[in-house]
């Protein structure tokens, strides 16, 4: 009995290095978590149970335990290096079925999927028409190729500061070709279905009524309208049009594009002083663009960005979490599995509830401490030699009791 319980106090050590080999192997691997070996005591149990003087039987190894702790983060400057600082794993997809991990080193496949090494794809809520993202659903993360394509201008935002002390000019009618018929004038440039650039250029005329302007707009040269009469009240603020929206004739350029429909939007235009100036000039339209680059924020909404200056984003990344995250079933390539033990699947959004947060351009470092696993390493092999040596003291009371005499 006695060799059978030393034997199996053997084979506890050599697990327990095992596991401690496992872990100093590992202590360079992304987002590897370190596994502790539990063990448990061996009792020969008898139909009516054990008496008072049982004795054990040895031991034996109980379970293989995942330390989840929070490993460094590693900063390394790639756009698709993530690190989750917090609880939560990445969701990813291996051939249909749902992986999880917390090596978060992603790159792109030949058809532009973000994977990691193993292929397995990155699982996102995708963006919804409310400028939201449907979490209810999962899609693979795909860094769009080619260009943006370009967008119209609807909408032209100009936030002027028109002189009170202005004078209506000696020379009319208006000429935006003659200087001496106008006040102010001021451009901007705005872009057709095509991506093409015009300009549109708007010209400020003092009238003889008091507080009252009139306003002309112009496209590439081509009076878009008549003129538009602005009234200020006596504090200067614009009292007409109210609301400040003036919806612009449609203009055609001749490059063969759709037609553009503007609607401008002069905001808080003012009358005030003897100086005039430029608050606010913005459109809505862009030119075609290249990608330059990807911005993944804290929450892990994964945004491209392009040469046009739009920012569009792909989606926002799905973290899991588990009630019980020492019962997923580990499946290498630093990858997990759902199991009965594990529970259900918790899905949510970084920086929410149970959830950590997203770290781009870094990576999680193993969390192995490599001091405290040469430690390990020594008292598994003490533990080993000792029981060696009971195998051996018993082995001496045996040969003692053979050579009675």
């Amino acid at each position: 009995m006695s060799f059978r319980i030393s034997i199996s106090g053997m084979n506890a050590a050599s697990s327990d290095l095992e596991v401690t080999s496992h872990n100093i192997a590992n202590v360079n691997t992304t987002g590897f978590k370190a596994s502790r070996a539990e063990f448990a005591d061996v009792f020969a149990v008898s139909t009516y149970g054990l008496s008072q003087n049982a004795i054990g039987a040895g031991v034996r190894l109980a379970a293989v335990a995942q330390q989840f702790s929070q490993g460094n983060i590693d900063f390394t400057g790639r756009a698709l290096d993530m690190a989750i600082s917090g609880q939560g794993f990445f969701t990813l997809s291996d051939k249909g079925s749902l992986v999880y991990s917390r090596a978060g080193n992603f790159g792109t496949d030949r058809e532009g999927y973000v994977v990691n090494p193993a292929g397995q794809r990155l699982q996102v809520f995708a963006p919804n028409v409310a400028g939201g993202f449907d979490t209810g659903r999962l899609s693979d993360l795909k860094v769009p190729s080619g260009d943006a394509p370009p967008a119209a201008t609807t909408k032209v935002t100009v936030e002027t500061n028109l002189p009170a002390a202005a004078s209506q000019p000696t020379v009319s009618p208006f000429d935006p070709n003659d200087p001496t018929t106008y006040n102010q004038t001021t451009s901007l440039t705005i872009y057709d279905s095509l991506g093409a650039a015009h300009t549109q250029s708007l010209y400020y005329v003092k009238t003889a009524n008091p507080n009252e302007w009139e306003l002309y707009t112009y496209i590439d040269g081509t009076a878009v309208g008549g003129a538009q009469t602005l009234q200020f009240s006596s504090t200067g603020a614009l009292a007409s049009p109210s609301p400040p929206l003036i919806t612009l004739p449609a203009y055609t350029p001749s490059n063969g594009s759709a037609a553009l429909n503007i609607t401008l939007n002069l905001g808080n235009t003012t009358q005030f002083g003897n100086a005039f100036s430029i608050q606010t000039q913005t459109q809505d339209g862009h030119a075609t663009g290249r990608i330059t680059g990807i911005d993944i924020s804290p929450e892990g909404v994964i945004t491209a960005r392009y040469t046009n200056g739009v920012a569009q984003p792909l989606g926002q990344i799905a973290l899991t979490n588990f009630a019980n995250p020492q019962g997923l079933q580990s499946l290498g390539n630093n990858a997990w599995a759902e199991t009965y033990n594990s529970g259900q699947p918790l899905r949510g959004q970084a920086g929410t509830s149970d959830f950590g947060l997203i770290q781009g351009g870094g990576l999680e470092a193993s969390n192995v401490d490599l001091t405290e696993q040469l430690v390990n390493m020594i008292t598994a092999q003490r533990n080993f030699q000792a029981n060696a040596q009971m195998i051996q003291t018993q082995d001496q009371i045996t040969q003692t009791v053979i050579n009675i005499r």
